[in-house]
């Protein structure tokens, strides 16, 4: 029985500004997890409104949370990747810590790395069904490869 399942990371913009996408892909990639497709590019405001419509009307003390989202999103390309293994969607998760940084272990991809619940290196699907919408939303099915063992 195969146990692999498959999860999107986006190296976010404070990340790629940071030139720590090797560092980060390393660290994964350590865990051994495999890349099954990787590519960057240059996110615009229309996947944003889909990738984060669960939070589009979300209000934090007091400003809505998307139009900042949206605008850091959008300030450098975002390097996207899809990583296969057992259990890695939970996996990606307890190695990059909690979304907020600011509350991230040291040893941790965001404590070690990330600044607040915004700039925090990374966003990594949190279940198999967000999973597979993430990576059609960011793929094509011939950009994910099966043959990389």
């Amino acid at each position: 029985m195969n146990t692999d399942e498959n999860t999107l990371i986006l190296f976010k913009p404070d990340c790629v500004r940071k030139n720590l996408s090797g560092v980060i892909l390393q660290r994964l990639l350590a865990e051994g997890f495999r890349l099954r497709g990787m590519k960057m590019i240059q996110l615009n405001d229309a996947i944003l409104r889909e990738h984060y419509a669960h939070i589009i009307d979300l209000v934090i003390e007091g400003e809505p949370l998307f139009p900042k989202l949206s605008a850091f999103m959008q300030t450098s390309p975002v390097v996207a990747l899809v990583l296969s293994g057992p259990g890695v969607i939970t996996r990606v998760r307890t190695i990059l810590g909690p979304t907020n940084s600011q509350k991230a272990d040291k040893g941790t991809i965001r404590g070690d790395y990330g600044t607040n619940s915004m700039y925090n290196i990374c966003h990594a699907s949190d279940s198999p069904e967000s999973a597979e919408a993430e990576i059609k939303r960011f793929f094509k099915p011939e950009e994910i490869f099966d043959n990389v063992d």
